[in-house]
């Protein structure tokens, strides 16, 4: 019988092997592709631990091994990728006009499985109709779905949707998006996750303090500071777009009035050029934009709402001081539309210390994907933890893989 200092040093050890493994996969994670040479390398690991870690970890089905191209006359070595049996995320971004729902293995690259648009915004339609799409993933991958993470265009507390001014949804449940309850279901606001994922893999990948701001419906972002969104003390936390930086006289859909919101997107376009607010003020200011190099009166509502972008920006970054700003979707097309009257606006709101050297303002490096890759990182942090890797080797002690 094992003395407590043994079991103790057993527990250590397990541990330890754990967190080697740990790191040899996020190593895949970050750079799908890489080399098992590459990743002992960077880990300090000798050849011999490097084989055999990954020897238990192809044992496990969580990644497989492929000769890698001979470079030189140096040993061979071989690419790590997922295994094609192990474990796998659900992820779902569920947009105002559609959804999309795409499986990942554990490099994190998503793969459209089904996508759709709405028939109708009722909520019991659109998750009843998101529901069916991932319990027939669900069918498909069985047991490797270790996780679901659904991002949202919603404001999200405690896990759990309770507004979508968008969606003109107030609290709706999507508990019904997991086909089995041993999944986790996480939940997120999709231009948080958007951010999440320009941070970690995008345009700002390697700096500490990140600002993101994206432009759908309205304005989303979130600061993200070493690889984690601030979330807040509820989770609520990131909804730049309801700060007082719009017109107090308009009331905002999600209950407040002056919301910045309100003067960013295509119903602010609309507003500037006396037409009706749109239906989809994303595709709206998308067709605006294609007319403002022929149509100066276009031009000139796009410059107002680029201006009014800029100077909520700067109000950010004086207050959370980011190391990099990243701009995704629409917000990125108003400043490339009208870069002047962006880049005095955002300059003549910028504190006097913070003119000379401001954060650089990237460009999304993932476009109208980002929520997708942020929803996959998100399910992929839950997953490759110690408990995680644990649960999934007693599930393949079981069940081995075939």
């Amino acid at each position: 019988m094992a003395t407590p200092r043994n079991r103790a040093g057993s527990v250590r050890a397990a541990d330890l092997r754990w967190r080697s493994a740990l790191a040899v996969l996020d190593e895949m994670r970050r750079e799908p592709g890489v080399t098992r040479a590459a990743v002992a390398r960077r880990l300090g690991l000798s050849t011999g631990s490097a084989t055999e870690i990954t020897s238990r970890l192809r044992d496990l089905a969580l990644l497989a091994e492929t000769p890698a191209a001979a470079t030189s006359r140096g040993r061979p070595t071989s690419v790590l990728t997922p295994h094609p049996d192990g474990p796998v995320v659900i992820a779902v971004d569920l947009r105002q006009e559609d959804w999309r729902c795409a499986v990942a293995p554990l490099d994190g690259k998503p793969d459209v499985a089904e996508a759709g648009t709405h028939r109708s915004r009722d909520p019991e339609q659109v998750v009843d109709t998101v529901a069916q799409a991932v319990r027939r993933l669900h069918r498909r991958y069985g047991d490797r779905v270790r996780a679901i993470c659904v991002a949202i265009a919603a404001t999200v507390q405690h896990g759990r949707v309770v507004q979508s001014a968008v969606l003109g949804w107030d609290a709706v449940d999507l508990a019904a998006l997991t086909a089995d309850p041993r999944v986790p279901l996480l939940i997120g606001n999709d231009a948080t996750l958007a951010g999440l994922a320009e941070a970690r893999q995008g345009a700002a990948a390697g700096a500490a303090t990140v600002l993101h701001l994206t432009v759908e419906v309205g304005v989303g972002g979130t600061l993200v500071v070493d690889g984690r969104p601030m979330h807040g003390a509820t989770g609520a936390g990131g909804e730049f777009g309801h700060l007082p930086f719009g017109d107090p006289r308009l009331r905002c859909p999600c209950g407040a009035r002056g919301c910045w919101d309100l003067a960013v997107d295509g119903r602010a376009i609309a507003r500037r050029l006396g037409e009706p607010a749109p239906r989809d003020p994303r595709t709206y200011a998308e067709q605006a934009l294609a007319r403002t190099p022929a149509d100066p009166a276009v031009r000139a509502a796009v410059a107002h709402a680029a201006r009014a972008l800029a100077r909520g920006l700067a109000g950010l970054i004086n207050a959370l001081d980011p190391a990099v700003v990243t701009l995704g979707s629409l917000a990125e097309s108003l400043r490339a539309a009208a870069e002047p009257e962006f880049t005095a606006a955002l300059a003549d709101g910028l504190m006097r210390f913070r003119r000379p050297n401001p954060p650089p303002v990237l460009a999304a490096a993932l476009g109208r994907d980002g929520a997708l890759h942020g929803a996959v990182v998100t399910a992929l942090d839950h997953v490759l933890t110690e408990e995680g890797l644990a649960a999934w080797a007693a599930q393949c002690s079981s069940h081995p893989p075939a």
